[in-house]
């Protein structure tokens, strides 16, 4: 696992889910849980970044369309994966490594996932090559961006060593 200098997280289905019955994403606070096996196999990382020599740098890569729908606020959006991200790492973001989509689906977007702009863009604040890069995520177009940009890709499942029968 640690050939990767980089490691970029996918948020609903991945380190989060949605209280709420029937609702796909969070819209606002208090309508999403980190998943239970989160926060211990995310501490056993160094994640100091790629620069030092046993450090893995971070990101999130996350589809908002909900903004896009009118659901809520580009705003809002960013503060909850923020919010999922202090949580799950135990510790702020340096500011740029949490990026999302707020576009609807099939808008055209160039960030939306299985567009792989998003992922791009974090490669680049790194200053890392594809081949250094794990994306992890639950959807096929989750994988897909992590085709389209190069790097590979991991279902959270197995990441977290989850069963998916199982899943909350």
């Amino acid at each position: 696992m640690m050939k990767y200098k980089l490691i970029i997280f996918d948020a609903d289905g991945t380190l989060r889910y949605c209280t709420v019955p029937g609702q796909p994403c969070p819209n606002r606070s208090g309508e999403w849980e980190l998943y239970p096996d989160v926060k211990e196999k995310l501490a056993s990382f160094n994640w100091s970044g790629p620069e030092s020599e046993s450090g893995v740098g971070y990101g999130i890569a996350s589809n908002q369309g909900g903004v896009g729908s009118g659901y809520f606020a580009e705003d809002t959006a960013m503060n909850l994966l923020k919010d999922t991200f202090v949580e799950a790492f135990g510790f702020n973001p340096v500011e740029g490594t949490i990026l999302m989509c707020p576009h609807i689906p099939y808008s055209g977007c160039i960030c939306r996932k299985p567009e792989p702009e998003m992922l791009n863009g974090l490669m680049r604040i790194y200053n890392v090559s594809p081949s250094d890069v794990l994306f992890v995520g639950d959807r096929d177009a989750d994988r897909d961006a992590a085709s389209n940009a190069g790097c590979d890709f991991q279902w959270v499942t197995e990441f977290f060593n989850r069963d998916p029968e199982t899943e909350v």
